[in-house]
């Protein structure tokens, strides 16, 4: 009989971990709500479940810190940051589902976890079980034994760890998982407050056990020791045994291992979806179901009986009848409501009759939702394969498009008056993808439009935008994923043109039926949150804009790029060779581990205490590296080596891959829902990322070139135009007048803060000037200003202090910004674009700050972006309605690139420069710089 296995899981410190993992990106609901740390801790419960299939498991929980360490030491964990609110409030959302999920809740108050874990350990391994203690905390290494293990979770792409005793020896180097203890004692524990012994890190601790064995038998033998170590020593010998007193997991808490109560069994799947549901956690539902094997009779869910239509004959007779006859009965079993089982009413139009009807009912409504389907995601190339259509609730039809072009253009015609009417609104999910496909067809669509996407990323910007989530929050029902169709992605992935018509059709109409759905509910949200407005004025004509410039592409010098490959090839050997001869050896340069292993243990760059990573390996990022480089020849060439490498990889050998084979351009789509704060993004290639500081980066623009020879490329830039925002919203006198006076700003400002007159500034005064003006929007503090020049850290905060001096009303506009973001929860731009900030009134500080930074820095950049959206608008509209020969080709940033026509380079210029300039009144004049070039390099 094989060996039973326990497994005990530490909750903290896996909320904790899951809470950390999602940091950069958190997990937010439709209600605001931070699930990461839930999320995070069910993770790690659920693949030790699928994964290990345990026989019997508890999860243990911390209750009140531990009164046994507190009576020896008032300090222990003093220094312990504020636990963040959503771990707060994760915390009973993880304790219901533990109860909905019959594991039991191990927690005991006055007592801590690890000793909770470290009792029912011994006790179960007394009861011939095997243990394992799921945990990423290293204390608990002190517990291992022939039949008790760690289980360390896998992250950031590294597997699962399970640490047996031969794992803690070479860990530690040790000889007992005892001495981890001792270990433990000698080093100190910062997060716990643990004293340890002064001087002693984690080489010297092991150097000691190896020698002594016990913190006991080193504290015997401290005439063994020299200099400041010994003396060091022997003055907290008390600190030592306390230390390992306190770092003792205690193996006798009042807590019982009962088998029948730890069992695994069968989830209460009712309660469970109910909380999931709540959480709006889809994913992990699908997830918890495929492990449980969830299903109607255990969940208990009761049956509720929903009608269905039976197949009808395709003949059509009964088409727009909507007949709800000749159903029948099925059952409800589902989290979410199903095309199985909701009551729907699809059709298939086919026959001269049919479309006749279909258009003739068309022309009859307000608002229609449709939905393309096609044989691809480029809009550029993919084909039509069907249109669906829907204007009521569980309602629609889906038009079949032919499989040869020229018929389906034929067909694709006789819709042109239902597109170009501009008394129906046009409902989509990301309308864009549909206008580029329409418009292969010659079809222009014509406004208004109505996309939820977009109309839920000005509702809540911090959750995504897809519509099945979308569905599934709002709608609380499941769509049909495109994967049930065609397969998933990979070269055995169908195409729609595979899938049978009826197949196609209920995918197609549940799709426009649930965007409609979507319409409807979005709407009257918008209003409420104010932000109808921005939606009907820039956003959504925005979507026409985009869609435009998308579908034009540029130009890109092909040849130029090939042969900049070569030339930085030939530099990349160079520093190789450089980099290797200083090393002594050869190596691979991107392994972290062995450029770690050369610099930090062969060279001995940067002294003893180098900093590494959680696996153990030395970091080596830019930050760490950049801040080596300038002692270091070759810390300086391997940040020149991997700046070519990025280059290279990322662009210049990558853009000639994207560019269209039909068109010969490169075209980058434009996404609206993905920036917080407003910022359009870029993919495909992404074009905002381009490097400008470097020689080598600016290059790269220099292969964008203009159409032909009767073309010249045309940039528009935005001068300073946050500064200029921040100044006008917050009112500041001073620095209007310089802005008005057409002062240079940032000479202006060293002038004044350094009180010198403008003649008499220097570069550097101005450099160390402009690092402030741009620092203050992003809420820059001393350590940083002085990373950032040569300042030292007290002559960067005198500059800062100079600076709120100098400009009083900017000062008191950020701290109302603060204050504004703290009662209202959010702070907006200048069109009303809101940016909700859920961590204002955090009590942990770094949290908190974080948000207030935002609350300063996000009206200023999302008011830049409203404005360019409204210039990009306006500028649209004369090209086209004044049939100009020149196109709007890119936005970056706060500038726009044109593909200007010969004949029109006089008066274009001023129309774009009048146009951006004007395109907001603010109490700041806005300036625009023009440039023209053959190359993007060239006119920027």
């Amino acid at each position: 009989m094989s060996q039973k296995r326990l497994f005990l899981l530490d909750a903290y410190a896996l909320i904790f971990r899951g809470y950390y993992a999602f940091i950069k990106n958190p997990r937010i609901n439709s209600k605001g709500m931070d699930t990461s740390a839930i999320m995070g801790f069910m993770n790690s419960l659920m693949d030790v479940i699928k994964r290990e299939k345990p026989d019997h498991l508890a999860v243990a929980f911390d209750k009140g810190g531990s009164d046994y360490r507190l009576e020896m030491f008032e300090e222990y964990k003093a220094n312990r940051d504020e636990t963040p609110e959503a771990i707060k409030i994760a915390v009973p959302y993880i304790q219901e589902l533990l109860k909905a999920m019959h594991i039991p809740i191990i927690e005991k108050a006055g007592f801590e976890a690890d000793d909770l874990i470290g009792t029912l350990a011994k006790q179960a391994e007394k009861e011939g079980y095997q243990v394992f203690m799921v945990t990423p905390d290293k204390d608990f290494a002190q517990l291992v034994s022939e039949n008790i293990f760690m289980y360390r979770p896998a992250r950031m792409g590294n597997g699962i760890e399970i640490w047996g005793i031969p794992e803690v020896q070479a860990k530690f180097e040790i000889e007992n998982p005892l001495q981890v203890i001792d270990f433990l004692g000698m080093m100190g524990d910062a997060i716990d407050n643990i004293p340890g012994l002064p001087g002693v890190g984690e080489k010297t601790a092991k150097k000691f056990l190896a020698q002594y064995g016990s913190m006991e038998n080193l504290l015997a033998n401290t005439h063994e020791l020299k200099g400041k170590m010994k003396e060091n020593i022997e003055a907290n010998k008390e600190k030592g045994i306390l230390s390992k007193k306190l770092a003792t997991i205690l193996l006798d808490c009042p807590v019982q291992f009962n088998e029948k109560d730890f069992e695994l069994s069968q989830p209460n799947v009712e309660k469970t979806d109910e909380i999931f549901q709540e959480l709006e956690f889809r994913q992990m539902k699908t997830q918890f179901d495929k492990i449980f094997g969830a299903n109607d009779s255990e969940s208990g869910n009761s049956e509720k009986p929903i009608k269905k239509p039976s197949p009808k004959n395709e003949n059509q007779f009964d088409l727009f009848g909507f007949s709800d006859e000749d159903t029948t009965e099925i059952t409800h079993n589902s989290f979410y409501a199903t095309l199985e089982t909701t009551e729907h009413f699809y059709q298939i139009i086919q026959g001269d009759l049919a479309l006749k009807l279909l258009l003739q009912n068309l022309e009859k409504q307000s608002s229609v939702c449709f939905d393309t389907e096609t044989t691809g995601l480029d809009a550029l190339n993919a084909e039509l394969v069907g249109i669906a259509f829907s204007w009521e609730k569980g309602k629609g039809f889906y038009v079949p498009f032919p499989e040869n072009q020229d018929e389906a253009k034929i067909l694709a015609t006789k819709f042109i008056p239902f597109f170009q009417n501009e008394k129906i609104e046009k409902i989509g999910q990301n309308i864009k993808y549909d206008l580029k496909i329409l418009a292969n067809y010659e079809i222009e669509v014509k406004g208004p439009f109505f996309d939820t996407m977009i109309a839920h990323y000005l509702i809540n910007p911090d959750m995504r935008h897809n519509m099945d989530i979308l569905s599934e929050t709002y709608l609380k029902y499941s769509p049909k994923s495109i994967e049930a169709l065609i397969g998933k992605k990979g070269k055995n992935q169908k195409s729609m043109r595979n899938v049978t018509l009826e197949e196609v059709k209920e995918y197609a109409v549940e799709d426009a039926d649930i965007t409609y759905q979507l319409k409807e509910h979005f709407q009257p949200i918008l209003e409420k949150v104010g932000t109808k407005k921005l939606f009907d004025e820039i956003e959504i004509p925005l979507v026409e804009v985009l869609a435009a410039m998308e579908s034009e592409g540029i130009n890109l010098d092909v040849h130029f790029l090939k042969s900049m490959s070569t030339d930085m090839q030939i530099e990349i050997n160079t520093f190789e060779q450089k980099i290797y001869e200083i090393a002594g050896e050869t190596f691979n340069l991107a392994s972290p581990k062995q450029l770690g292993d050369i610099l930090f243990d062969k060279l001995k760059i940067g002294g003893p205490k180098q900093k590494k990573t959680k696996t153990g390996q030395y970091a080596t990022g830019e930050e760490i590296l950049s801040y080596l480089a300038k002692d270091n020849e070759i810390v300086q060439h391997i940040l020149e080596w991997r700046q070519l490498v990025k280059l290279q990889n990322t662009y210049v050998d990558a853009l000639p891959t994207q560019v269209d084979i039909k068109t010969g351009r490169v075209h980058t789509d434009y996404m609206q829902t993905v920036a917080a704060t407003g910022r359009l993004s870029s993919n495909n290639p992404n074009l905002q990322n381009i490097p400008i500081r470097t020689e080598r980066g600016r290059q790269i623009r220099k292969a964008f070139i203009a159409r032909d020879d009767n073309h010249t490329l045309l940039a528009a830039d935005y001068s300073q135009i946050e500064l200029r925002i921040i100044a006008a919203l917050s009112g500041e006198t001073t620095m209007i007048e310089a802005f008005k006076n057409g002062e240079d700003i940032h000479r202006s400002t060293a002038s004044k803060v350094f009180n010198v007159a403008l003649e008499d500034v220097t570069k550097e005064q101005r450099s160390n000037a402009k690092t402030v003006n741009f620092g203050i929007i992003y809420g820059v503090s001393a350590f940083g200003l002085s990373n950032q020049t040569d300042l030292t850290r007290s002559e960067s905060a005198d500059l800062i202090d100079a600076y709120y001096k100098t400009y009083p009303k900017l000062k008191a506009y950020m701290q109302e910004q603060v204050d504004f973001a703290r009662k209202n929860g959010y702070v907006q731009t200048i069109s009303g674009r809101r940016r909700y900030l859920k961590d204002i009134n955090s009590a942990n500080a770094v949290v908190r700050g974080a948000a207030e930074r935002n609350a300063v820095n996000a009206p200023i950049q999302g008011s830049a972006a409203d404005i360019i959206k409204i210039a990009m608008i306006n500028i649209y509209k004369r090209l086209k309605n004044e049939k100009w020969l020149s196109k709007m080709l890119l936005q970056v940033h706060d500038e726009l690139v044109f593909d200007v026509h010969n004949s029109e380079l006089d008066k274009i210029q001023s129309m774009i420069k009048d146009e951006m300039e004007s395109a907001f009144k603010l109490e700041v004049p806005l300036t625009v710089d023009l440039g023209l070039g053959k190359n993007w390099l060239e006119a920027h």
